[in-house]
């Protein structure tokens, strides 16, 4: 086949250039808004009269039938048209003859394909976010049922302070609603139009690019020709945003495991989101949660393949750009794929409430609480902290928790601590206690749970 930019060539391109140049076998999926860019771009050319009506309209007519054929499975793609543009044009051309020729006018790849891959990530960032709203809710509707379910708080691994399992898990909807607005931050710098920015000059065609813009729902058009097609820090962004939103789902997915296991035994994973062991039939293993962990190192390897690619290039376009999409679409699929997978996990997950109230109970989470009882009582916080190491030191030789030393056994490190100890150190009422705004207290929790709906509304 005949290439559509070989008058200047004498020999046809080897074959091993062919496949090894081709991008259809990837970009293949950005057919709906080639031809949607095609599209408008023709109706644009006839607005200024660059062709006339009738060509528009036989060019816009013949688009409608590719998209229909290669919807239906009726159109086969060409490793020797080279990509989803060639590939469209060629097609183009077969239907509608010399008229589709006329498409290409005061257009190049290279703003082509910036066109493309923008319409592309826009309508991808809306449904990473569509599906991180849908895990955030499924969050909040947990810990609504967990406002009461005390359980251990961590630091360093180690059982530190008393908080509820709702608490724990809006933590993670903060982080998800961060990644939420980095997603519509990016999608500001992702919506702006680049057609019209030709191979990397413009053109000397009176374009409306205006009208296109308003045609395909961006909010404007670029203003400088070189960077319009050498541009792609908006892929890096989402792909620097899809890796925050792994690395969350990743540090959840490390939580999970470890309190499925029998060391910890906080949760138990529905069957169908847990696989077994082909020998050892006892086993139940959180293979799921394992490989979002493992799939976050895919996704910062998408970003890291990015910005190496773009790191030494010259304005403006540079065939290293062909390279963006394969990172820039395994970063949306893996992220995609990994949201899907995970909100059924979470929200099919039993809780075992009596393991996490008894793990709250152990470790002197309340210890804390003792020190600020002794502040309540005039004692300075550092010495009332030195009392408490020393309690506690006493209590690992006696085998005892604080709740279970006596009050003469307390006098012996303080005269300040009284009977009223034993209700402030309760484990329930440490938690209560800590009504400060974004605190674990079952009230400051309802609130943040409630201001966080609001949020998605």
């Amino acid at each position: 086949m005949a290439k559509l930019w070989g008058g200047r060539f004498q020999k046809e391109t080897d074959r091993l250039v062919d496949d090894f140049h081709s991008s259809i076998s990837f970009d293949c999926r950005l057919y709906r808004y080639d031809i949607a860019g095609s599209a408008a771009h023709a109706r644009m050319l006839a607005r200024v009269g660059i062709i006339t009506p009738p060509e528009a309209e036989a060019i816009v007519n013949g688009l409608r039938d590719i998209l229909e054929d290669i919807e239906a499975g009726r159109a086969e793609f060409s490793i020797s048209a080279e990509d989803i543009h060639m590939n469209v044009e060629q097609m183009l051309i077969e239907r509608v003859g010399e008229v589709g020729k006329k498409l290409h006018t005061a257009r190049s790849r290279n703003d082509q394909v910036a066109l493309d891959v923008r319409m592309y990530l826009r309508d991808e960032i809306d449904a990473t976010v569509n599906l991180l709203e849908e895990l955030t809710g499924t969050l909040l509707d947990l810990a609504e049922q967990h406002t009461g379910t005390v359980m251990p708080g961590y630091t360093h691994l180690q059982r530190a302070q008393p908080v509820t399992l709702a608490h724990h898990l809006l933590a993670y909807c903060q982080m998800f609603g961060r990644d939420m607005e980095r997603l519509r931050d990016c999608r500001k710098r992702v919506n702006v139009m680049p057609l019209g920015a030709g191979a990397l000059a413009g053109t000397t065609f009176p374009l409306d690019r205006d009208f296109v813009a308003r045609e395909l729902g961006f909010d404007g058009v670029t203003e400088n020709s070189l960077d319009a097609v050498s541009d792609r820090d908006f892929a890096v962004e989402f792909c620097a945003a899809a890796a925050l939103i792994m690395m969350h789902l990743s540090r959840f997915c490390e939580e999970i495991i470890l309190w499925s296991t029998a060391e910890f035994g906080f949760i138990e994973l529905d069957d169908a989101y847990s696989t077994g062991s082909s020998m050892m039939p006892q086993k139940k293993n959180p293979d799921v949660a394992e490989l979002i962990r493992g799939k976050s190192g895919r996704v910062y390897g998408d970003l890291a393949a990015l910005l190496t690619m773009l790191k030494g290039l010259p304005l403006a376009y540079n065939k290293d750009m062909q390279e963006d999409k394969e990172a820039l679409f395994d970063a949306v699929d893996t992220v995609q794929k990994c949201l899907r997978a995970f909100r059924p996990l979470v929200a099919t997950m039993r809780v075992k409430e009596k393991n996490m109230a008894r793990a709250a109970r152990g470790g002197f989470t309340n210890a804390t609480d003792l020190a600020d009882y002794l502040v309540q009582k005039s004692v300075p916080f550092r010495q009332a902290h030195e009392i408490v190491g020393r309690a506690v030191a006493y209590c690992l030789e006696q085998g005892k928790s604080l709740e279970e030393l006596n009050l003469e056994e307390y006098r012996q490190f303080s005269p300040a601590i009284e009977e009223d100890v034993y209700p402030a150190i309760d484990i329930a009422r440490c938690v209560e206690e800590r009504a400060v705004t974004g605190g674990p207290a079952p009230a400051a929790v309802k609130q943040t749970i409630n201001s966080t709906r609001d949020k998605l509304r």
